[in-house]
């Protein structure tokens, strides 16, 4: 089965201020989502599914089906706060969704093949969708996923530290699991570091980070159905908890149905989280059309 790429857009941005995911970037009007599927075309995808908020959808499709027409199969999906909650009566001060992996339980029924899952607004770079698409051909299967492990040199920011996914493998190059370090970054002298407890400790050069990109199959939606019910049980009364995409890669782990293979890429990583990050984006798009890898109109 040709693997699908999936998209995560249905985030409210709240730290953001703003829709970040249909906003502007390259140079004819880009939005970073533009530069990712155009990727995943090159490396051979046939067909994405974007996972957005209904009441937002008119306007999503207005953006994406024009450009994308006869270049790519697209589907969408609508992550709601009662989407799969098996009709569980929710608090009124819940707003928000439940996180990454109820937005990937959101697909079931749609999504039925392997896929890639990546973040709206995280620029992952050619080489990561490459790689991907071979890893969903070729290795892929219901007890053998993929992290996207990025190099840590090529995701930390100028604008001060970053916080950052580091993956622990064992000798088989296999995640046994992530280590949030909350603050990262890069010393005068090039050295990569962490702070915590004031504690300040070295990263090797060889570090490798999640960005959220992973390469799944179906039985991880399948998983996701089978544990939401308990989370939304032991959770239902706490507003900001989540069900999160790593979390329930962890559990598949611990749960010993199946291994995590880490793919390493050399690509280079770059987000939106603030407005500050806003420029630093545009000025990285802007190098690599000017330097050929990229049209300036992407769609032309």
């Amino acid at each position: 089965m040709q693997p699908t790429l999936v998209i995560l857009a249905a985030g409210m941005a709240s730290r953001y201020g703003s829709m970040k995911q249909t906003e502007s970037f390259g140079p004819s009007g880009e939005t970073i989502m533009d530069y990712s599927i155009y990727d995943a075309i090159d490396a051979g995808f046939k067909k994405v599914v974007f996972i957005i908020r209904e009441d937002f959808a008119a306007n999503f499709k207005a953006i994406f089906e024009p450009k994308l027409a006869g270049k790519i199969e697209t589907a969408y999906v609508y992550q709601q706060l009662n989407s799969q909650t098996g009709g569980r009566q929710i608090p009124a001060e819940r707003i928000k969704p439940w996180g990454t992996a109820h937005a990937i339980l959101c697909c079931k029924g749609t999504v039925n093949e392997p896929f890639a899952v990546i973040n709206a607004d995280d620029f992952y770079g050619k080489d990561a969708y490459i790689k991907a698409y071979k890893f969903l051909n070729e290795r892929c299967n219901d007890q053998t996923y993929a992290v996207i492990g990025y190099e840590l040199a090529n995701t930390l920011s100028e604008n001060g530290s970053v916080s950052r996914g580091v993956i622990s493998l064992n000798e088989k190059n296999e995640m046994i699991g992530i280590d949030e370090r909350l603050k990262i970054y890069k010393k005068e002298n090039g050295e990569m570091v962490f702070e915590e407890n004031n504690m300040v400790t070295e990263l090797p050069d060889s570090t490798k980070v999640s960005m959220n990109f992973f390469c799944l199959a179906p039985s991880y939606i399948k998983m996701c159905d089978e544990e939401f019910g308990k989370f939304l049980d032991e959770n239902m009364q706490n507003p900001k908890a989540e069900f999160l995409l790593p979390r329930m890669v962890d559990h598949f782990i611990k749960s010993g149905m199946g291994v995590v293979e880490m793919v390493p890429t050399s690509a280079k990583w770059f987000g939106v989280t603030y407005k500050e990050d806003a420029p630093v984006v545009q000025a990285s798009i802007n190098v690599l059309v000017n330097n050929g890898t990229y049209p300036s109109n992407l769609w032309a």
